[in-house]
């Protein structure tokens, strides 16, 4: 506990790792969760296949559960 999984479109490796990072210091900090409790996943989808694999199969199912969407704060 957590299990983060981000979806997004493909970046640079650089990029990638940073990002990582950054929600990993979030939930450390936050969360309190101590480091090896952590699991964090990044599947990357291309853009031409993001309103199938992403946002029909996963977004628009569980919009009750979303906290943020296209943009707008939910909670």
């Amino acid at each position: 506990m957590p299990y983060i999984a981000i979806k997004a479109y493909p970046k640079d490796e650089e990029t990638k790792k940073r990002v990582i990072e950054r929600i990993n210091q979030v939930f450390l900090e936050e969360w309190g969760c101590p480091q090896k409790a952590l699991c964090i996943s990044l599947e990357e989808v291309a853009p031409e296949d993001w309103a199938e694999k992403v946002r029909a199969a996963e977004i628009e199912p569980n919009k009750d559960k979303m906290k943020i969407l296209d943009g707008e704060k939910l909670y």
